[in-house]
């Protein structure tokens, strides 16, 4: 019986190549894959990570196994010997299978064409161009915009931001005083309603037990490294505000933080307000341990956080149909981060 161990995973390097890998553009087989691999990695047990994935345990041993030994490259699909391009009479079948299902999804599409009829097209174009428009399927996005805004003022605002940063360059590059924008994510489950492809006389429904299940984020983007800091929290309010910014504290021992965010109550009353006047005292501003610039009101897209937040719900909305608990939703959002 042979008994040769495998090699242990680097995991200061493996781990990071395995979340960059689930935050990439990639097919839904793949991110199951890496997910319950990285499920795996943090010692959750296999029948757990097989409820939630709705796989099997032998398939979360057998590649957790493969990446062990293979790495990021053991969990890609390949699609060697397939062809490329479908018949005119593969197409037509695949063009009433589209017709018949009431949610569309380029993932599902492109698996079934490979399975079906061993087709994989180089392009993803391809599948837009040939197949979803002969479905007669289009995609369509709507444009929000708030009336309450002031362009004028978002711009003084910017430009005030502008001169406060400038004027304190010297020590941002030092290190000496921090930059952060903030924002708060309250991420329901109701977000993983997106965008699919559909006809538009068809409603899509996505199943979702309550849509009322939540969960509050905190993030912070350091201005001059590009890390960024989250922690979750029970709500957004001045408690869980004074926590996060502790945590912020300590992250940055001894240094000046400016902080850069919107005009939330609990950022400028309540107990934020009492922490503040505590800490800084009967100092100078200049000397404040921290300092706070609000945005302009009703224009969230001053702030860069507000497209991190973005991309993650967009991230959860793509694999939604992976989604069939709002814990799992809440951990692929933790992986995302």
């Amino acid at each position: 019986m042979n008994n040769l161990q495998l090699p242990p995973i680097d995991m200061e390097k493996e781990i990071p190549q395995l979340e960059s890998f689930i935050k990439s553009d990639i097919d839904a087989r793949e991110l199951k894959r890496a997910i319950a691999v990285r499920m795996a990695l943090e010692g959750k047990l296999y029948h757990k990570i097989s409820k939630i994935l709705g796989v099997t345990k032998f398939f979360v041993g057998y590649w957790k196994k493969i990446f062990k030994t293979q790495g990021i490259e053991g969990i890609k699909l390949g699609y060697k010997g397939s062809q490329g391009y479908l018949t005119e009479r593969q197409t037509d079948v695949v063009v009433e299978w589209l017709k018949n299902k009431e949610y569309w999804n380029l993932e599902e599409l492109v698996t079934y064409v490979e399975q079906e009829f061993g087709v994989s097209y180089k392009s993803k174009q391809s599948y837009y161009e040939e197949l979803f428009a002969a479905a007669n399927i289009s995609w369509k996005k709507t444009q929000k915009i708030n009336p309450k805004s002031d362009e004028e003022l978002v711009k003084k605002k910017r430009e005030e931001i502008n001169d406060i940063l400038f004027k304190n360059k010297a020590g941002i590059e030092s290190g000496e005083i921090i930059v952060l924008f903030l924002d708060e994510c309250h991420l329901l489950h109701g977000d993983l309603t997106g965008y699919v492809w559909g006809q538009s006389q068809i409603r899509i429904e996505v199943p979702i037990t309550n849509e009322k299940d939540r969960q509050t984020y905190f993030g912070a983007l350091n201005y001059q490294s590009k890390e960024f800091h989250i922690q979750s929290h029970p709500s957004g309010d001045g408690k869980s505000t004074v926590k996060f910014i502790k945590y912020l504290q300590n992250k940055y021992k001894n240094r000046k933080l400016i902080l850069i965010w919107d005009g939330a109550s609990y950022h400028k009353y309540g107990e934020f307000r009492e922490f503040l006047l505590e800490l800084n005292g009967d100092k100078e501003p200049e000397n404040w341990s921290i300092t706070c610039i609000l945005f302009a009101p009703n224009a969230p897209q001053q702030n860069p956080v507000e497209d991190i937040w973005l991309q993650a719900k967009n991230f959860l909305r793509k694999y939604w149909y992976l989604c069939r608990s709002f814990k799992i939703v809440k951990f692929l959002e933790r992986v995302f981060y």
